[in-house]
């Protein structure tokens, strides 16, 4: 057995996240999600990790405000490459949850409004 598997950690992880392009919209992305409580805002070479525990919600309407234009939640999937968690898609903003149960039960609330 080696080293990097005894540091393996056998619980399961409530994180979620996205690892954005590094662009214009990426980076306004980035300096918005980086203001929020909890929020871990990585830079690389060509890419921005956005991590977040349980649940992050993108804002499209302050993603919007800061860029000067629209940023939809269509566009917002385009600067992303990836991420990871449990996605729910709105007209004004996307959500991502770490635990299935939690985007159940947000989706339920928002269809009860």
């Amino acid at each position: 057995m080696s080293a990097r598997q005894d540091n393996l950690k056998r619980e399961i992880s409530t994180k979620c996240g996205v690892t954005l392009n590094d662009s214009v919209e990426g980076r306004v992305i980035a300096e918005v999600m980086a203001q929020k409580p909890g929020v871990v805002v990585k830079y690389y070479p060509a890419m921005i990790r956005i991590d977040g525990e349980g649940r992050l919600e993108f804002d499209m309407t302050e993603f919007s405000e800061a860029l000067g234009y629209e940023l939809t939640p269509f566009l917002f999937e385009v600067e992303t490459s990836t991420h990871y968690g449990r996605m729910v898609r709105f007209d004004d903003k996307v959500v991502l949850f770490g635990r299935l149960e939690d985007a159940l039960q947000y989706e339920e609330e928002e269809a009860d409004k």
